[in-house]
């Protein structure tokens, strides 16, 4: 699986409550919710996300409560992968069980700048900035991970599997 977009760069520590703010939790419709992904941090995240699509975070990225509804949020809010230095592990699966790509680099905030053209290639774990000219080797995700976000989710990929 091959992802292109423009890098947009935040910080350490971005907790759930920073994603998506308690006060959306109630909204079950996930469009709707990817309206209101990173507004506790960046009010205009969604108008940004739709013109670069892969967003950056250095460590820690997740952390916080265990709400689903926070990765569910930047998938339908128009992020295509996201690249952190790591993530808090319930956040990291809960990512990868509704079918949004997730990769660890340790160096990301030091070798990606906001707005680099990216290429990510989940199955070489391979990061091409093309705006400066580097490939960054990453430890690509295992092959079960890369069925489960082509199917959209773990959900998806049982059924399809014909398990459910």
């Amino acid at each position: 699986m091959i992802f292109k977009g423009k890098a947009i760069k935040y910080g350490d520590n971005i907790d759930t409550d920073v994603i998506l703010p308690g006060k959306y939790l109630g909204i079950t419709d996930p469009n709707e919710l990817g309206k209101h992904a990173m507004e506790g941090i960046d009010k205009e995240f969604s108008e940004k996300i739709s013109k670069k699509g892969i967003l950056i975070a250095g460590k820690n990225f997740g952390c916080g409560s265990s709400r689903e509804e926070a990765a569910l949020a930047l998938k339908y809010s128009g992020v295509k992968c996201i690249i952190a230095e790591s993530f808090a592990r319930i956040f990291y699966r809960n990512a990868i069980n509704i079918g949004l790509p997730v990769l660890e680099f340790p160096k990301a905030l030091e070798k990606i700048n906001n707005d680099d053209d990216l290429i990510v290639d989940l199955s070489k774990g391979i990061i091409l900035n093309e705006s400066r000219k580097e490939k960054y080797q990453i430890k690509p995700l295992p092959e079960i991970i890369i069925e489960i976000i082509k199917d959209g989710g773990l959900i998806n990929h049982i059924k399809n599997k014909g398990k459910l």
